[in-house]
């Protein structure tokens, strides 16, 4: 899908983030069921899934005909980023069809000795043409991407680094900073838990807004409320 068609069918949409990794509950080692969630998604009304590895990629743009936003997450030796770390998970995702793809733009240790600029051009320079999404967690992390060329800045990793803020709920100041700042969609995404924090984002100037554990975790989802009851 062009840049264009896929910015347009997505603004001021809710993402459904689809993901199950080794240790989860929903991961099954057999045979992906993430396109299950992806269904359920599409009945709802999402424009697009956002989704984790190849298999689901995969699986869900078979299942659901919708655009995917894809990532590979692995820890390799020396690396604090996991999200799409290296031109293998990149290269991988384009061969999988991923409508766009997402990496961890970060500014934490690479181990490949490269600093995250040096790899952003790198991979936007094998692929010019291909959608790139910027996961960060700060406002400087976001410029920094949409400078060296990156077409969507999310903000997935607020509160994931060392150097970001910790916060209960959705990083609302870092999604308006950046959407007055740069000429890129900015993507709302992190602790998203209700319906009323997605307007929100939208309404401090998020592109579109990316929801995940809210909606596809059932385990994330009974401990908030079991949690709320036991310290009540």
């Amino acid at each position: 899908m062009k840049k264009e068609a896929l910015l347009e069918r997505i603004k001021g949409k809710v993402i459904v983030s689809c993901q199950a990794v080794p240790g989860e509950p929903l991961y099954v080692e057999e045979k992906s069921i993430m396109y299950l969630m992806a269904r359920a998604a599409k009945q709802a009304g999402t424009p697009a899934i956002r989704t984790s590895s190849i298999r689901d990629v995969v699986a869900i743009k078979e299942e659901t005909g919708l655009p995917v936003i894809g990532l590979i997450k692995v820890q390799y030796d020396g690396f604090e980023s996991y999200i799409t770390p290296t031109m293998k998970e990149v290269d991988a995702l384009v061969e999988a069809g991923s409508d766009v793809i997402a990496m961890d733009c970060t500014n934490q240790k690479r181990g490949d000795g490269k600093s995250i600029s040096e790899f952003i051009t790198e991979v936007r320079g094998k692929y010019p043409n291909e959608i790139l999404m910027a996961d960060i967690s700060t406002y400087e992390e976001g410029v920094n991407a949409w400078k060296l060329g990156m077409d969507i800045v999310g903000t997935t990793m607020s509160g994931y680094t060392p150097y970001s803020p910790k916060l209960d709920g959705p990083d609302y100041a870092l999604v308006k900073k950046l959407s007055e700042t740069v000429d890129i969609p900015v993507i709302g995404e992190g602790r998203i838990h209700r319906p009323e924090q997605a307007v929100e984002m939208l309404n401090t100037g998020a592109f579109a807004v990316v929801v995940g554990g809210a909606i596809t975790r059932p385990l994330e989802i009974a401990q908030r409320f079991i949690k709320a009851v036991e310290e009540r």
